[in-house]
């Protein structure tokens, strides 16, 4: 069984004729990290050069670049080589509708002295909750043309397996091979057991298997339903920025998509670090690097006023509705507008029979606080009585939860090891705030029909991503 991931409150997919799969999010143009200049050996050759300025004018991508250069040139080996740069490269090659390109070197390009408009910084908003989702990745080895290999868990989490394509089986008569359905099986390698370590990988120690990953997000401003992607091979910029976006999800209840505060969006952008590495001589030193950078503008103690501010509001409502005789007592009990008058009334009859006495008598009239303390209380609404009038105000905290807690039972969801789970996934005040109970009852009602996928889902957060 999968571990099916949610995306958005949306619970698992339902058997298709094409699989059962998590959502993805339509890719509709990339926005690349670096470039690739020539070597030093391509650099000298002054058709090399020409090959090399011309495609780049052009917008053409490196990779039809280097094609080119081979093709012209082919006792040149790899004319091409990354190089790392603090801006990000916006190609109309890249996009599938060019325009969005040019949009995004409009709105957010600068020229910072050179005279040419580069992007060096720009706002995104994630699709999803979950950073897996919008931060995929994992170790690939490419081949000339298309994947070879690459890595994939266990459904449990605990083991990292290497995968492969089948080898494509042939008919009876050996001739013509087998028309496969939904394209080529994925398989254990045969080599060190189907396990990936990339400590015996020869093709890691061969830096042909490297870890890959993009960033999944959406532009404010870009007209486009399609999500754009930034690829990166850094483990120190991915690091990062899942450290950043489990902080903003512990401070908005588990939520990372949309607008942080309404408003504010994270801001991707580069930044200069020394980052350790291990040379061929076996030795550590610190290189410099341009890192992506994930970043979010914004007043930390403002994500936890989100939440404060919905609750602020829920609590004028629950005084709205007992002003107007309908709502709920500080301690919970529903109210209706006969519990309200009845001791207003009983109060004024109280003062006005005072009022004569004290002209009846030489003794002193009550003061307001003595008449107050004398009025009786208001009587406690019976359940009869909760459901009279325009409607009961809303559940509170406490009985959410009661009834969340009652859910766990019926789906068999142990709770002491929810209680942990969502401690660590929605961070500990949820459970004291009504937006979070809420939250938290609305994702598991999201496994109710695939309870024993959202208990890996548990074990995923408390065990491998400890």
């Amino acid at each position: 069984m999968n571990d099916l991931m949610v995306v958005n409150g949306q619970g698992a997919p339902l058997p298709t004729i094409i699989g059962q799969t998590a959502m993805r999010f339509p890719v509709g143009g990339k926005i690349r990290a670096g470039i690739k200049v020539l070597t030093k050996s391509a650099g000298s050759n002054p058709h090399a050069k020409q090959i090399y300025d011309r495609g780049v004018a052009a917008g053409q991508d490196f990779d039809s670049i280097e094609k080119a250069i081979a093709q012209a040139l082919p006792d040149i080996k790899n004319p091409l080589t990354p190089r790392n740069v603090p801006f990000f490269t916006v190609r109309r090659c890249d996009f599938a509708v060019p325009e969005v390109a040019d949009q995004i070197l409009e709105l957010y390009g600068e020229d910072r002295g050179d005279g040419v408009k580069r992007l060096y910084r720009f706002p995104v908003v994630f699709p999803a909750d979950q950073w897996q989702a919008v931060m995929p990745h994992g170790l690939m080895c490419y081949g000339s043309s298309q994947l070879k290999f690459w890595s994939a868990y266990s459904p449990d989490g605990r083991d990292r397996y290497c995968m492969g394509f089948e080898k494509v089986p042939v008919d009876g008569n050996g001739k013509r091979t087998v028309r496969l359905f939904g394209g080529r099986k994925h398989v254990r390698r045969e080599e060190n057991g189907g396990r990936c370590d990339p400590e015996s990988c020869k093709e890691y120690q061969t830096k042909q298997c490297n870890l890959t990953g993009k960033f999944i997000f959406l532009m404010p401003g870009i007209a486009s339903i399609s999500a754009i992607e930034l690829a990166t091979n850094s483990f120190y910029s991915m690091a990062a920025a899942r450290e950043a976006l489990e902080t903003v999800a512990v401070m908005r209840g588990g939520r990372i998509s949309g607008f942080l505060d309404g408003k504010t969006s994270f801001w991707l952008c580069k930044e200069l670090k020394d980052v350790p590495m291990i040379g061929e001589d076996g030795q550590p030193r610190r290189v410099p690097q341009w890192l992506i950078k994930l970043a979010a503008p914004v007043d930390l103690t403002r994500l936890l006023r989100v939440d404060d501010d919905e609750e602020r509001i829920a609590q004028a409502d629950r005084a709205a509705n007992v002003l107007n005789g309908h709502g709920q007592t500080q301690d919970g009990q529903v109210i209706d507008g006969a519990a309200v008058r009845e001791p207003a009334e009983t109060a004024a009859k109280q003062a006005a029979d005072a009022d004569t006495a004290a002209d009846a008598t030489t003794e002193p009239a009550q003061s307001p606080a003595q008449a107050q303390a004398t009025a009786p209380r208001a009587p406690a609404a019976t359940p009869e009585r909760a459901t009279e009038g325009r409607g009961a105000g809303p559940a509170s905290c406490s009985e959410a939860l009661g009834e969340l807690f009652a859910r766990l039972d019926v789906l068999n969801i142990p709770r002491d090891k929810f209680e942990r789970y969502t401690r660590k996934k929605y961070g500990p005040g949820w459970s004291g705030n009504p937006q979070g109970v809420k939250r938290v009852r609305a994702a598991v009602e999201d496994y109710r029909e695939n309870v024993a996928a959202f208990l890996t889902k548990m074990d995923n957060e408390l065990d491998v991503f400890a």
